[in-house]
């Protein structure tokens, strides 16, 4: 690679928004030891992680994916960008990875937002998660299968996109929504405590009634003549 290549490079990912940097400098992060080092950083948008750490390392994960495995562990996400450091001897690696990562990163705020990244934006539980999926606050963009390590089979969960979940933060829905649950919740309880009350109230008018009745068959039974004298003598035992 020529020097104008060089130059040409630099001023195309100045163009796409990346920051980057290479110098030389002690390696303290390459695995390959501690020699000069190539390190290259992307800036990421706030609206890109939502201040999540977990989003941060979902990405992270995502940029990893795409590159060859030699290389993946020389990727970090870091707060607000994420960072390729490499030793100098491999030019032509990183500059390979440089330019999977710009594209990679060019649409990341397309990158569907998983269930734990959702749960850490929002501040809510994995019960809230799965009420407002069924009932349709949350909306979910479609699903995602993936082999999980130490499972036999496959998972699949539902993903949401990124600008959805970010409505739902600005306008502080899942406080709201926490809200008409705790409604509704103390009004099912009050209506199970009606109905409790009336069943109760129903099975004691129902036994006071049979009460009566006996009585009532009691007293209009008529009696034999001189049953006393003989119930008295005890002809019947």
């Amino acid at each position: 690679m020529d020097s104008a290549d060089k130059q040409h490079g630099s001023f195309r990912r100045l163009m796409t928004g990346i920051v980057t940097a290479i110098f030389t400098a002690p390696d303290r992060t390459s695995e390959r030891g501690t020699g000069p080092s190539l390190v290259a950083e992307w800036t990421l948008p706030p609206s890109a992680t939502l201040g999540s750490s977990l989003r941060l390392k979902g990405i992270e994960r995502e940029t990893r994916a795409r590159l060859p495995w030699v290389v993946r562990t020389f990727v970090k996400a870091e707060t607000g960008r994420i960072v390729l450091r490499m030793v100098q001897t491999d030019t032509d690696a990183f500059d390979a990875a440089s330019a999977i990562i710009s594209r990679t990163l060019e649409g990341i705020e397309a990158l569907p937002v998983l269930p734990r990244e959702a749960e850490d934006i929002l501040t809510i539980s994995s019960r809230e998660r799965h009420k407002w999926l069924r009932d349709g606050r949350l909306k979910s963009v479609g699903t995602r299968t993936v082999k999980m390590r130490g499972r036999s089979n496959a998972v699949t969960f539902h993903v949401f996109d990124l600008r959805h979940i970010e409505d739902i933060l600005d306008r502080d829905l899942a406080a709201a929504w926490r809200e008409d649950d705790a409604r509704e919740a103390s009004e099912n309880r009050r209506r199970g405590a009606g109905k409790a009350a009336l069943t109760r109230a129903g099975k004691r008018k129902g036994k006071a009634r049979g009460t009566r009745n006996s009585g009532k068959d009691d007293a209009s039974r008529p009696k034999l003549e001189g049953w006393d004298t003989f119930e008295a003598e005890g002809l019947l035992r």
